[in-house]
């Protein structure tokens, strides 16, 4: 970004250094300071400097391995080296895994190696080569899973057919794939999103159960398309949801190739060597606080978020290394620029996020009691892009705050306010105690492609969009730090418990639960 550009955006931003209009008298924005935190932020970054060292030098942070603790650690020395007070704040986790070592090798028709990866929180095959067909079955339901059980014993089994997941920056899909996801559409995602809420419990219930009644059944393991283009791989898995057999992320090119063969009358066979490590015992985990204490009103807190763990198929770069990273310059940008908040900022850095959002659900358990004096939660988790706006999470009473929040950096290109519902991250922690919680939309930057996969790494990065977040949540947090009143509270609901996924009473009564 050109000196030019920053000195530009830092006198348009002094334009809106007054009170913006208000959804009402006590909550007008007062935006002096915002030039002094958009100067900071685009003349002074650090951020590059950050994720360089997070993603290169610590590396993947896989929730409960050392790497995820040194990055604990290692973030909250910078940011007392900042200036903010500082704690690691201890959770309990599930047991950890560790990847091993994998290969995946198609043996019949011809032999060719296959591009994939073991599924987190899944076993592996202790390091031995474990040979088998490929079979694909319909496991939508347990009526079509009964007509199918006979075929899965020593097989490797595909439970759904080929689909991309749709990258709205990406290569057009052929024909043969928009097929295939408008049959997944139609036969998986639209029957579980129309149903009441009792038949997708005993839908969601079912899916649990799947690769259990295939391990009780014989079945070698499972395959899973990746999902993405160009060889990409996927990844997700819990201790809350283990696997009793391997399940492997297949790259599409090669899950459509075995499809493909099937659907000619061709059996494919595989080769599979896997050698993963799992333990059972609990471990604690930790979540980075460190704040800016309020001059006013020091008991009521503005919390800035992200997650600090990723996946390790990468270097967790774009999910979420930018989030976490901005939130630590977010941090440094009020503390250097001399300005004080009138109620305390608190920087949280999650981890246990890619599991279930574990850590953000464990700190908001915790912290139930001080719910009322959260003002809000802001958090982004959306990859590299730039930060467009604001999703509002259904508080369409709160549109004109957040367009009088945002009027200082709207020449930066943040000045979208929408009506959308967000999921998938660590403001959802918090909405069931009615703090208002919110995730900023960003640009997509390919984040589709990276996110959770081998090309997660630093490269991905992109230096002006992340010191245009940056500045985005400086002025949010410290304009929301000095509202004269506290947000109205949202809707109450009763928070889900964190706990491991419950395997149906049927399978355990007939003893084929969980070896």
């Amino acid at each position: 970004m050109s000196r030019s550009f920053i000195m530009a955006a830092a006198a348009c931003a002094a334009l809106f250094a007054h009170p913006a209009p208000a959804p009402g008298q006590d909550l007008a924005v007062d935006t002096t300071g915002a030039a002094a935190l958009v100067d900071q932020a685009l003349s002074h970054s650090a951020v590059m400097g950050n994720l360089q060292y997070l993603t290169d030098v610590i590396g993947p942070r896989l929730t409960g391995s050392p790497a995820a603790r040194r990055a604990n650690e290692w973030t909250l020395e910078r940011f007392q080296a900042y200036g903010l007070d500082g704690h690691l704040e201890p959770w309990k986790f599930g047991g950890t895994w560790t990847r091993g070592s994998i290969r995946v090798r198609l043996t019949a028709p011809r032999s060719h190696d296959v591009t994939a990866a073991s599924w987190a929180w899944a076993p592996g095959t202790g390091g031995a080569t474990v040979t088998g067909p490929v079979v694909r079955i319909d496991a939508s339901t347990p009526d079509s899973f009964v007509l199918y059980r006979h075929r899965v014993k020593g097989a490797w089994v595909m439970t759904r057919v080929p689909s991309l997941v749709w990258n709205n920056d990406g290569p057009p899909m052929t024909a043969a794939d928009s097929a295939r996801q408008r049959d997944f559409f139609r036969t998986v995602f639209t029957p579980f999103r129309d149903a009441d809420s009792s038949t997708r419990a005993r839908m969601q219930q079912f899916a649990n159960d799947v690769p259990y009644l295939l391990h009780r059944a014989g079945a070698l393991g499972i395959l899973v398309d990746a999902g993405k283009e160009h060889g990409l791989l996927n990844m997700s898995g819990s201790p809350n949801r283990p696997l009793p057999l391997p399940q492997l992320a297949v790259a599409h090119e090669d899950f459509a190739l075995f499809d493909r063969l099937l659907g000619t009358g061709t059996t494919p066979r595989l080769a599979v060597a896997i050698a993963n490590t799992l333990t059972r015992d609990s471990v604690t985990q930790w979540n980075t606080v460190a704040e800016i204490p309020g001059r006013e009103h020091p008991g009521e807190v503005v919390i800035v978020g992200a997650h600090l763990d990723s996946w390790d198929l990468g270097a967790g770069a774009t999910d979420n290394g930018t989030g976490a990273m901005c939130t630590l310059e977010t941090a440094r940008i009020i503390a250097q620029s001399g300005l004080k908040p009138k109620r305390t900022i608190r920087f949280v850095l999650f981890t246990g996020e890619e599991q279930g959002l574990i850590g953000s659900r464990k700190y908001a358990e915790a912290h139930a009691g001080e719910a009322d004096s959260i003002q809000a939660v802001i958090v982004l988790d959306n990859g590299t892009g730039a930060i467009t706006g604001q999703a509002l999470q259904g508080r369409t009473d709160l549109e004109a705050l957040w367009r009088a929040i945002l009027a200082p950096v709207a020449n930066l290109g943040a000045d979208s306010v929408v009506n959308r519902t967000k999921g998938g991250t660590d403001h959802l922690s918090f909405l069931p105690y009615g703090v208002p919680g919110f995730n900023f939309n960003q640009l997509e930057r390919g984040y589709n492609h990276t996110h959770h996969s081998q090309s997660d790494t630093y490269d991905m990065a992109i230096p002006a969009d992340l010191m245009q977040a940056t500045a985005v949540m400086a002025v949010s947090a410290f304009e929301l730090a000095n509202l004269p009143g506290m947000i109205p509270r949202g809707e109450r609901s009763t928070p889900t418990p964190v706990q491991a996924v419950k395997v149906s009473d049927s399978l355990l009564v007939k003893g084929r639960g969980p070896n």
